[in-house]
C-alpha cells in the first residue's frame, strides 16, 4: 500500500499536469472532429420566462469545467418556441432575460481550453410564424402550421442564416448543433412548394396521401429540397464565419440515411430518454458506417408515470455510454440547467462520474474501426418509401430491423449496421450479410448482392418481404400467396410461437434449416420455415415468415435458437466466439493506432418499460471467448483497469477467460 506521503504527491503531480494540459489546451479547443466528451444544456426559451441568466456565472461553470473536463459544451441561444435566451437585433429575445448568459460561458469555456457551440432550433420556429405567417409550412388541407416554417420561403435568408451569423461572430462561438431540422421539416402544401412541385414534374396537382399517385415523387421532393435547404445555409454560415464548424441535428443517421452531401462537419442526434439503451444499440452503428466524425446525445434525466423529469443515475449513464464507446463515437449529455441558467451540483458530480468512466476508455474506443463480420441492411431504398414524412422513422419503419439487431447482438455476434450506398462498395468485406426487411431494392443493389454470394458471400433474408426478393434463386417454390397462420417454431429447449404472415415454400434444391407447425404438438406434419441454398460458392438462407417482428415484441431466447442453425450454416467461423449470458453485447473492433479490441457491454438490468431508471448493473460471468488472431500476441489487457488476461493461443486462435464484466470494457490484444 502506498504511503499517505507518496498518495499527496501523486495527487499534486496529477494536478500539476492537469494544468499544464489545460492551460495548452487553452490556445485553442479541439476540433469536433477530435472531441470525445461534450455536455448540452438547452432551456427552449419562451414569452413566459422571468429569470433567464440570473444564476449563470462563472464561479458555477467554473466548477463544472474542473469536475468534468469537457471537450465542448453546447449551450442555449434559441429554441423551438422561436424565442432567444440571449440579447439579439436579429432574433426575438424572449422578456425574460436578466442577464445574458453565453459571454460568461464563453469567457470560461474560452479560459479551459473547451469549445463552445450553441442549440439552436431551424425548421421548427413558433415565433417566426407567428411574426411572418407567410413563412409557415401548409399541410394537406390548406391549414398553416402553428410552428413549422417552410423550406420552400425566405425563413433562412431572413432569419436563420443572419441569426446564427450574428450568434457566431459576436460569442465567439466554435460551432452550432442545429434542431428541429430534418425531423421538425414536413410535407408542404404551400403555395411556394406547389409552384416548385408543378415546375419540376409538369403536375398540377400534388398527392394527399399514401396510395395517391406520385406519392413517393412527392415525398421525395420534399427530402430533395430539405437538403438542398441545408446546403444552402450552412454553406452560406461557413462563408460569413469560417472555421464555424456546423451540424443538424439527425441528418444523415437513421433518420436520413442516404450520402452525405450537406457541408456538416459531423453528425449527432439526441436519442430516446426512455428506451436509452436499445435505441443507442441501432443508431451508433449506423453513425459509425458513416464514415463522418459522429457523437450521441444522451438525456441526462427521464420521467414516468405522472411524475416530471428526474435525473438518471451516473450508472445509468454509463451503460448508455458504454453503448456509444464501443461504436467508437463521441458522447454528450444533455441536462436543463435551471430557468434561472444555474447548472446544479448533483449534476456537476453525475457528469464527472459519468466523465470519468468514458475518459477511462477513450485511448482504445475513439475512432476505433470496426473489424467486419456481420453486416445488417438498413434499407433506404424501403425506408423512404415506407417513411410518410420527409425525415423521421417514427412510424414503425425499423421495427423488423431492431428486431433483427437484437436478435444478432443477443446471440453475441459483431453487427455493423449499413444502408446500400456504404454497403455495396463494401460487401466483400463481410462474411455475412444479414436483410432484415427490405421490400424494395434497386435492380443494381440486387444484382450486386447475388454476385456477392456468388463469389463466396453468405447472405441471410431474415423475412417475408427480404425473401420475396430473391424468390427466384432460393431453391424454394412460393405455394400460394402468404397466409395470416397460426406458427410454432421449434427450438432446441422448446416450442415459441410466430403468428402472422407466412409463405409455404416446396423444396427444389434448398436444404430445410426449421420447420413451422399449427400447433406444439410437433409430431403432426409442419411446414418448411427455413431454408439454406447452395449459390455459386455461396450461400443463401431465409427464412418466409415474420421472425423481426416476432424477436422485437418478445425477445425469447427460443427464437434465437430457431435461427442459430442458419446462421451456423452461413457463418461457421466468426472471428469472435463468445460463451455468455444474452445480456451481454460484443463488438469486434481495431483501435485508432491498430491493435485488435474486442468490447463487452452488459446490458443487464438496463431500463425497460416502467423501470425508467435503474442505479445498479450486477456483473455477469464468467465469460469465454476466442478470437481468430493470425499471430501469437504478446499480451492481452483489459481496459480500463489495464490488467493482463491469462491466454492460450493456438493455430490461430486465441482464447481467454473473463471472469466477469460489470458495465463496460475491452480484451486489447497487443
Amino acid at each position: 500500500m502506498k504511503s499517505l506521503q507518496a498518495v499527496r504527491l501523486v495527487v499534486i503531480f496529477g494536478a500539476v499536469v492537469g494544468l499544464v494540459v489545460a492551460s495548452a489546451a487553452a490556445d485553442k479547443p479541439l476540433p469536433r472532429k477530435d472531441c470525445f466528451f461534450g455536455l448540452h444544456f438547452d432551456l427552449h426559451p419562451n414569452e413566459h420566462d422571468t429569470e433567464l441568466g440570473k444564476d449563470s456565472s462563472e464561479e458555477n461553470i467554473a466548477r463544472l469545467m474542473d469536475r468534468v473536463r469537457p471537450d465542448f459544451v453546447q449551450y442555449d441561444c434559441k429554441g423551438h418556441r422561436g424565442y432567444c435566451g440571449h440579447f439579439s437585433e436579429v432574433g426575438s429575445p424572449s422578456p425574460g432575460i436578466v442577464k445574458d448568459a453565453l459571454p460568461i460561458w464563453r469567457k470560461v469555456t474560452s479560459e479551459y481550453g473547451v469549445g463552445l457551440y450553441i442549440h439552436f432550433s431551424g425548421v421548427w420556429d413558433n415565433r417566426a410564424v407567428e411574426l411572418h405567417p407567410e413563412w409557415a409550412r401548409i399541410d394537406a388541407e390548406g391549414k398553416r402550421d402553428p410552428s413549422k416554417t417552410s423550406v420552400f420561403g425566405p425563413y433562412a435568408d431572413e432569419l436563420l442564416i443572419p441569426h446564427l451569423s450574428e450568434a457566431v461572430s459576436k460569442y465567439n462561438l466554435d460551432g452550432v448543433w442545429v434542431d428541429g431540422e430534418c425531423w421538425g421539416a414536413e410535407l408542404d402544401y404551400s403555395p411556394a412548394a406547389l409552384q416548385a412541385w408543378k415546375e419540376k414534374t409538369g403536375y398540377d396537382e400534388a398527392p394527399k396521401k399514401a396510395g395517391d399517385p406520385h406519392w413517393l415523387e412527392w415525398k421525395n421532393f420534399h427530402r430533395d429540397r430539405f437538403e438542398a435547404y441545408l446546403t444552402h445555409w450552412a454553406t452560406e454560415l461557413h462563408r460569413r464565419n469560417p472555421g464555424v464548424q456546423i451540424t443538424s441535428n439527425w441528418m444523415y443517421t437513421t433518420f436520413a440515411p442516404k450520402p452525405v452531401e450537406a457541408p456538416l462537419d459531423f453528425l449527432s442526434g439526441d436519442y430516446s430518454p426512455g428506451d436509452s439503451v436499445n435505441t443507442a444499440r441501432l443508431e451508433a452503428r449506423y453513425l459509425a458506417s458513416t464514415g463522418m466524425p459522429w457523437d450521441l446525445m444522451a438525456w441526462g434525466f427521464d420521467k414516468g408515470g405522472g411524475a416530471s423529469w428526474s435525473w438518471k443515475t451516473p450508472v445509468h449513464l454509463m451503460q448508455e455510454a458504454g453503448v456509444v464507446l464501443m461504436q467508437g463515437g463521441g458522447f454528450q449529455i444533455y441536462y436543463q440547467p435551471t430557468r434561472a441558467g444555474y447548472v446544479p451540483d448533483p449534476v456537476i458530480e453525475i457528469t464527472g462520474q459519468v466523465a470519468d468512466f468514458c475518459r477511462a476508455r477513450q485511448e482504445i474506443s475513439h475512432k476505433s474501426e470496426s473489424v467486419p463480420q456481420v453486416a445488417l441492411l438498413l434499407s433506404y431504398e424501403s425506408y423512404q418509401d415506407r417513411c410518410n414524412r420527409v425525415f423521421s422513422p417514427w412510424g414503425g419503419e425499423y421495427n423488423d430491423l431492431k428486431g433483427a439487431l437484437h436478435a444478432l447482438l443477443e446471440m453475441q455476434y459483431s453487427v455493423d449496421v449499413l444502408t446500400e450506398h456504404q454497403l455495396q462498395p463494401r460487401l466483400t468485406e463481410f462474411p455475412l450479410v444479414v436483410l432484415p426487411d427490405a421490400h424494395k431494392l434497386t435492380d443494381e443493389f440486387k444484382a450486386a448482392l447475388l454476385d456477392y454470394v456468388r463469389g463466396g458471400g453468405s447472405l441471410l433474408l431474415l423475412d417475408l418481404d427480404s425473401a420475396s426478393l430473391f424468390k427466384e434463386q432460393l431453391g424454394a417454390a412460393f405455394d400460394g400467396a402468404p397466409q395470416n397462420v397460426r406458427a410454432e417454431l421449434a427450438g432446441e429447449s422448446g416450442i415459441v410461437n410466430a403468428n402472422g404472415l407466412w409463405q409455404k415454400v416446396k423444396l427444389d434444391g434448398a436444404r430445410e434449416m426449421g420447420r413451422r407447425y399449427e400447433t406444439r404438438d410437433v409430431r403432426r406434419p409442419g411446414e418448411t420455415a427455413a431454408t439454406v441454398v447452395d449459390f455459386g460458392r455461396g450461400k443463401l438462407g431465409a427464412v418466409y415468415g415474420p421472425f423481426c417482428a416476432t424477436y422485437l415484441s418478445t425477445h425469447h431466447p427460443w427464437l434465437r435458437e430457431f435461427v442459430q442453425p442458419l446462421l451456423e450454416e452461413l457463418f461457421p467461423e466468426p472471428a469472435v466466439k463468445v460463451e455468455g449470458p444474452s445480456c451481454i453485447d460484443i463488438a469486434l473492433r481495431k483501435t485508432k493506432d491498430g491493435r485488435l479490441a474486442l468490447h463487452l457491454l452488459n446490458r443487464a438490468n438496463m431500463p425497460l418499460g416502467d423501470y425508467k431508471v435503474i442505479d445498479y448493473v450486477p456483473k455477469v460471468g464468467p465469460i469465454h471467448v476466442e478470437l481468430k488472431v493470425e499471430q501469437k500476441p504478446n499480451q492481452v489487457k483489459w481496459i480500463p483497469t489495464g490488467e493482463r488476461i491469462e491466454w492460450n493461443y493456438r493455430e490461430g486462435r486465441l482464447s481467454f477467460m473473463l471472469p466477469d464484466l460489470a458495465i463496460h470494457g475491452a480484451a486489447v490484444v497487443e
